[in-house]
């Protein structure tokens, strides 16, 4: 509360002691008035102690933490545990209403408040980032593969009798099987080779003969995929939406953990001048650093935002929004733009241990230079001399020794996603020669962790050599 007004008498507290607490406290009210009304980023972060402060005050303008509310109606945001209270400040209403995420609910101001609070903190960030074509975005409170299925269903409701999404392969389940769970059907385009650079890009020339082939009248959308395993590039967006545009497809982007790359951002926002993007998705949990759940849906078009958020159904959870409300205020915009200065320093640190391993140990690098976030590194020779021993045991033993996140590519591996076969699953390709390994310098990856990867490694590497 503010004690602004209320005459205190002396005999509590003396006046020039209350002044200097009122100061404190005027100070404080003014960062929360500032928020509310310029609904910005704060430059710095704040004090664990101020957010949530500020999150008690939202809290206390829902109806379940009225004093004097009775609630007879069939959901009152009743909370049986205080732990499950405490967890979540009391917020128990969820956001939206049926059918829109983005409807205000009558008994819940301070929900309603809260998401609209963090949805502005988050348009500001992106376009910080350099997205100034972004003309909004929401939080979702699904993670990035449903909500990329949400995306879809909202296109074929103005689409109703276009079936086809022509999709440039990623070997990743999830981006896939939005597709199938919105009951539309995948037609997967191959990515081009390189065969000096070892790595693979978007054949643009295949989307157009597959949409003369088609009909245009018969396909959805185009699906492109920005962040992704090496030695696969970031899909060619500019040139993708500037089909999308000339032929007047809907073009929906999977950017899953894009936001912290600038070259991304900045392919995001040139494919959104020249050409057409629907929506582009991104995961919170890798591009804020929260738990998983959460995806940003972003667009230039408020409208098509708009029928995308009624084409939710029920009302939604308000734990993934109270996450990155939180953590927006407690990086700020330049402990968030620090973590990014981090991030790029440490790839290119990666990249260079990595080139200097691969050089001792006779292997290579793929050159991938429009993947500024994830590396390969072959296992021709390590092959070699594994005899009957299994390649991807390497990541077996990397993994017990407390290394998580490398991927161990190997030849040959088929899988079958909802009847569509994947040959040599996971290397984004039809044909496969030498297994690979890929390893990432994603957010928040410090550079003692990438010496330690390296030192377990160089060990892992030589004990498969003997063992083989």
């Amino acid at each position: 509360m503010s004690f602004d007004g209320i005459n205190i008498p002396q005999k509590l507290v003396p006046g020039n002691y209350l002044q200097l607490g009122l100061a404190a406290q005027r100070q404080t009210q003014r960062r929360f008035k500032e928020l509310l009304e310029k609904r910005k980023l704060p430059e710095d972060g704040w004090s664990d102690e101020e957010i949530e402060a500020l999150v008690h005050q939202i809290a206390a303008l829902d109806s379940n933490n009225f004093g004097h509310n009775v609630g007879l109606g069939e959901r009152e945001a009743r909370i049986a545990c205080k732990l499950v209270a405490r967890r979540h400040y009391n917020f128990g209403h969820g956001i939206g209403r049926s059918g829109d995420l983005l409807e205000a609910q009558p008994k819940a101001a301070g929900s309603t408040l809260l998401a609209n609070l963090t949805n502005a903190l988050l348009l500001d960030l992106m376009q910080a980032l350099g997205l100034s074509t972004c003309r909004g975005c929401f939080l979702v409170p699904m993670a990035t593969g449903m909500t990329l299925t949400l995306c879809l269903l909202a296109l074929r409701k103005r689409r109703p009798n276009s079936k086809y999404v022509l999709w440039s392969r990623i070997d990743q389940k999830s981006c896939f099987k939005a597709i199938t769970a919105a009951g539309l059907q995948p037609v997967i385009i191959n990515n081009l080779v390189l065969t000096e650079e070892q790595s693979l890009v978007t054949d643009s020339d295949k989307f157009r003969q597959l949409i003369d082939e088609l009909g245009a009248d018969n396909i959805l959308c185009l699906y492109t995929t920005t962040s992704c395993f090496a030695p696969r590039n970031s899909d060619d967006i500019v040139e993708i939406a500037k089909l999308a545009k000339l032929m007047a497809l809907p073009h929906l982007v999977n950017n899953a953990y894009g936001l912290q790359c600038n070259p991304i951002t900045t392919q995001l926002d040139r494919a959104q001048r020249v050409g057409r993007i629907d929506y582009f998705v991104q995961s919170t949990d890798k591009n804020l650093l929260v738990p998983v759940g959460g995806a940003i849906v972003a667009s230039c078009d408020e409208e098509s935002l708009k029928h995308l958020a009624s084409s939710y159904a029920g009302r939604a959870s308000s734990s993934q929004t109270l996450d990155v409300f939180m953590t927006l205020l407690s990086l700020g915009r330049m402990g968030y733009l620090n973590l990014l200065k981090e991030r790029g320093n440490n790839f290119q640190y990666l990249k260079q241990r990595l080139q200097q391993f691969a050089t001792i140990h006779h292997e290579a690098v793929p050159q991938c230079p429009n993947n500024d976030i994830s590396l390969a590194l072959t296992l021709s020779s390590l092959s070699a001399t594994a005899g009957d021993r299994k390649i991807t045991e390497l990541g077996a033993m990397l993994h017990t020794r407390g290394i998580s996140g490398v991927r161990v590519v190997s030849v040959g591996q088929t899988k079958s996603i909802d009847g569509y076969e994947f040959k040599h699953f996971g290397s984004h390709r039809e044909q496969l020669s030498v297994p690979y390994l890929t390893v990432a310098a994603s957010l928040g990856v410090a550079r003692v962790e990438i010496d330690k990867f390296f030192e377990v490694l160089e060990k892992c590497w030589t004990q498969f050599i003997k063992l083989s």
